[in-house]
């Protein structure tokens, strides 16, 4: 007998990174194979035609536990009864844009879409932000979705977190399987501080294992800060499956209990722990309970050198929320 079914909204749904996540969710990968799910996908009007394509391919590949899917370019239509929206869609940066304008022309998107998940969205709903700059535009999603606890709000920094994983494992000669522990600290941007003075390998301290202090200070911490870029430059078009995967790993941490002395990250509104401010959207390491709560790991110490990138992608966030003040 199936225990549950559950609802998942994904915008943006034709897109690449929506195309590499689709089938994963629908073949019960990731919320367990006793589960049925609904999937309700979200496009702009002139990509429905392009979206119907998908769910041909969806419907061809007869998923046992995939119950129903919804195509709307209505938000309030997609997010209706949803237990879990992952926001992915939103305007890419174009050639020559300022982080800045960017941020600006996201805006009405997330406002529209916070708007829609408080009318429309069930009491558990959990919200992650994919579509870029995800700390801020979770920011004004989570302000713009009156009466839906702001801890229901988080942006992805799972990719970040995988990539300095896969990056340490190839330093230390191991597989991803025997580190533990790194944190991202702040936004999902270039500012981010990928923390490995807390990491382990094998239950050991990180730093015992890879002796190479100038390498993690250095190539390790910009490595991971601009592997989006890198694979721009390689492939011609920006990280889609490994994002993919990232989205639906944020899903199985928090579905699950984390297991006892470990944490992995995702940006979340500030409680104020580490002195960051209240309300602001910023990446800690994060422990969830498994039953759609989570809470901030406590009493991580930092280096000098932590603080100075820690204050670096703090500031950087502050700028962000203060350009979109009144959409908040």
């Amino acid at each position: 007998m199936l225990r549950k079914s559950v609802k998942v909204a994904v915008t943006g749904a034709a897109g690449n990174i929506g195309y590499a996540m689709l089938f994963r969710l629908a073949s019960g990968e990731v919320f367990g194979m006793n589960t049925k799910i609904s999937l309700h996908l979200l496009e702009i009007t002139p990509v429905l035609p392009a979206l119907e394509g998908v769910v041909m391919e969806l419907n061809d590949c007869a998923f046992p536990l995939l119950e129903n899917i919804v195509v709307t370019d209505d938000p309030e239509v997609a997010f209706d009864g949803v237990n879990w929206a992952l926001l992915v869609g939103a305007k890419p940066r174009g050639k020559g844009m300022l982080r800045g304008d960017l941020i600006r022309e996201n805006g009405p998107i997330f406002i529209g879409q916070g708007k829609a998940i408080a009318a429309k969205a069930a009491d558990d709903v959990r919200v992650i932000v994919v579509g870029n700059p995800a700390n801020t535009n979770a920011l004004i999603a989570m302000n713009n979705a009156k009466g839906v606890p702001n801890e229901r709000f988080a942006a992805m920094t799972q990719l970040d977190q995988n990539r300095a994983y896969s990056q340490l494992a190839a330093k230390a000669g191991v597989t991803v399987n025997d580190v533990s522990n790194v944190t991202i600290w702040g936004n999902h941007s270039a500012t981010q501080y990928p923390d490995f003075e807390h990491a382990q390998i094998n239950g050991r301290p990180l730093t015992d294992v890879i002796t190479d202090l100038d390498w993690l200070r250095g190539a390790f911490i910009t490595t991971v800060q601009k592997r989006g870029a890198a694979i721009i430059a390689a492939r011609g078009a920006s990280s889609a499956a490994s994002a993919a995967n990232a989205a639906l790993d944020h899903i199985k941490n928090m579905e699950k209990a984390t297991p006892e002395g470990q944490w992995f990250s995702c940006a979340v509104p500030s409680d104020g722990s580490y002195g960051i401010d209240e309300g602001l959207v910023f990446s800690f390491p994060i422990r969830s309970d498994g039953q759609g709560g989570y809470s901030i790991v406590q009493g991580l110490q930092w280096s000098d050198f932590a603080k100075e990138k820690v204050a670096a992608t703090l500031a950087e966030l502050r700028g962000e929320k203060e350009s979109v003040a009144d959409l908040l």
